[in-house]
């Protein structure tokens, strides 16, 4: 494990360049995830959704009651949602971001390098349905934590429809700030648990991102910030931008919010930031799948539960406010069609309309 005491500032810099390089060889694909967490409980969990091609994403209300199975054959894990929740979906096969009714926030980002190990004889899930078992079963990160270290399945990773790997790591966080990162590294889930890990992007995996940021953080962002694309550079800047929003109401621009609120200030904020590390639509470096355009960006407000969906086919924003959303058995799976074009602004809570739940992805067990 790479450890943050390097000996010397050559080194360090040493470090940053190799471990760099070597990003430009992982096949993988752009995103990145950042919190804020301010007083009053006031917690923003942003991300964007980079991919090299157009995902079809909708977002869907799932509600409470809901029966799932881990879509992976006979030895599927099954469960029934104890909470409702709205996520965005990649394909329409898989849940790749969202929120729940509690202020849990889900978000999986691509890791070229996961491994998942042997299946074995334990409940299997697939891939395209691990933010889903989340949202579903926990109301708090550490609940999650306590839960999924015992690994009460293990995962299968189909490919995608454009024949790109499933391979993912998973980010969770809740109202009171706390956060944690899954990754199955070399066959074993490794975990992150702490208010600490704030931000995440995709290679290399999430100990080494944390020592080249360490590099950036010595250096000062307001000295220097790494500008490419690379997964590691977003890193950097998402770490000191979205640490350097302010933690009180600004009173110079706060007649111009909607609410006057710090919730509002703050989810516009990290939005800025996301947009800040998104790479341009129709952007892309042919034969470098990392560097691939944002399709579109999420920002989950956790104390208000306010979800913010930002696309960058559209000129507009729009948002979804979970209190308003009926969750319960009889309002039943909703559907928000994106596809295909359509554009929203504003509040966008009544649109849903009633539909089939989405297939998600298989994962089959070879003999």
């Amino acid at each position: 494990m790479l450890k943050k005491t390097l000996s010397t500032p050559l080194t360090k810099t040493l470090l940053v360049a190799c471990l760099t390089l070597a990003l430009g060889a992982q096949s993988a694909t752009a995103c990145t995830r950042a919190m804020y967490v301010g007083p009053d409980n006031v917690v923003v969990t942003g991300r964007n959704m980079d991919w090299a091609e157009n995902m079809d994403a909708n977002l869907w209300i799932i509600p409470r009651g809901t029966a799932h199975d881990g879509a992976a054959g006979k030895n599927s894990i099954k469960w029934v949602s104890k909470y409702g929740s709205v996520v965005a979906t990649a394909y329409d096969i898989a849940a790749a971001d969202g929120m729940n009714e509690k202020g849990l926030v889900a978000n999986t980002l691509y890791l070229a390098t996961a491994q998942w190990g042997d299946i074995g004889t334990k409940p299997t899930l697939s891939v395209s349905l691990w933010a889903q078992y989340a949202l579903d079963n926990f109301a708090t990160v550490a609940e999650a934590v306590t839960a999924l270290r015992a690994e009460p399945f293990r995962i299968g990773a189909p490919s995608m429809p454009n024949g790109v790997p499933a391979s993912v790591h998973l980010s969770l966080s809740d109202p009171t700030g706390d956060s944690a990162i899954f990754e199955y590294i070399a066959g074993a889930l490794v975990i992150h648990h702490g208010k600490q890990f704030k931000v995440m992007t995709n290679e290399p995996n999430y100990d080494a991102q944390l020592a080249i940021n360490s590099y950036w953080t010595d250096v000062g962002g307001l000295n220097f910030l790494p500008g490419s694309f690379s997964p590691s550079d977003r890193f950097a800047r998402a770490s000191f931008m979205a640490g350097a929003l302010p933690t009180v109401l600004n009173k110079a621009y706060a007649p111009a919010l909607p609410d006057q609120s710090l919730e509002t200030q703050a989810s516009l904020g990290i939005l800025g930031v996301m947009r800040a590390v998104s790479v341009p639509l129709g952007e892309g470096v042919p034969g470098q799948p990392n560097v691939s355009t944002t399709l579109w960006r999420s920002v989950a407000d956790q104390k208000s539960k306010v979800y913010y969906f930002d696309s960058a086919t559209s000129p507009s924003a729009f948002w979804v406010d979970l209190k308003k959303v009926d969750f319960s058995a009889q309002g039943g799976v909703k559907k928000l069609t994106m596809a295909g074009g359509k554009t929203y602004s504003g509040n966008a809570t009544a649109l849903f309309t009633k539909a089939t739940l989405f297939t998600p992805l298989p994962f089959v067990i070879k003999p």
